[in-house]
């Protein structure tokens, strides 16, 4: 019996080895929060606080090419990244541009200009690029001022930071920076502390 059992560990841990794992991607994953670095402020150190948004996007890399108006054209959808489209989600209504956006994830596209960003919030998820976008799903739009940066940023970068009345969603890479000003819809919960 036990050689039975060693022999079908064996046989298992050579058909882990023999599976062909895919290759790094060269654009990660990455993950931003608000309030920022929700999971380890909240849930670890045990800080008060309630999750409000949560983007999760890919990030490639500058390596030396001229992005806005060459890689990634003016006038055109924009994935905010690469690979799968981003999303974002709100877990309790927000404002954007003037419309309420309802609790939920969605897909952020933008389109983009040497001096505004169109943001667009659509309801389609889990899209690749921005191939199939829909108008007709869009949730809400807004235009942002383009803030030209010194210093280039190299990997197309996101985060969350707070503003009056809710937060800003900054949006960096090479020497472009907007941001998306999301507001409350009302005053934001208040966290009890934990006992």
């Amino acid at each position: 019996m036990l050689l039975t059992i060693i022999a079908g560990l064996t046989s298992l841990t050579g058909y882990a080895q023999d599976k062909k794992m895919p290759p790094l991607d060269s654009s990660p994953m990455d993950m931003a929060y608000y309030p920022v670095m929700y999971p380890y402020v909240v849930k670890v150190k045990g800080e008060p606080g309630n999750l409000v948004a949560r983007v999760i996007y890919s990030r490639p890399q500058k390596k030396g090419r001229k992005i806005f108006g060459e890689l990634e054209a003016y006038g055109e959808i924009y994935r905010l990244g690469a690979n799968e489209a981003t999303e974002i989600e709100f877990f309790r209504p927000v404002i954007i541009g003037g419309k309420t956006v309802p609790k939920g994830r969605y897909t952020l596209y933008a389109i983009l200009s040497e001096q505004k960003w169109t943001f667009i919030v659509n309801r389609e998820t889990d899209i690749w690029g921005a191939f199939k976008y829909d108008q007709k799903k869009d949730v809400a739009r807004t235009d942002v001022p383009v803030v030209k940066l010194t210093t280039p940023v190299e990997p197309f970068s996101m985060m969350f930071e707070k503003a009056d009345n809710g937060a800003n969603l900054v949006v960096a890479w090479d020497t472009t920076s907007v941001s998306l000003p999301i507001k409350w819809s009302d005053k934001p919960p208040v966290a009890s502390k934990k006992k």
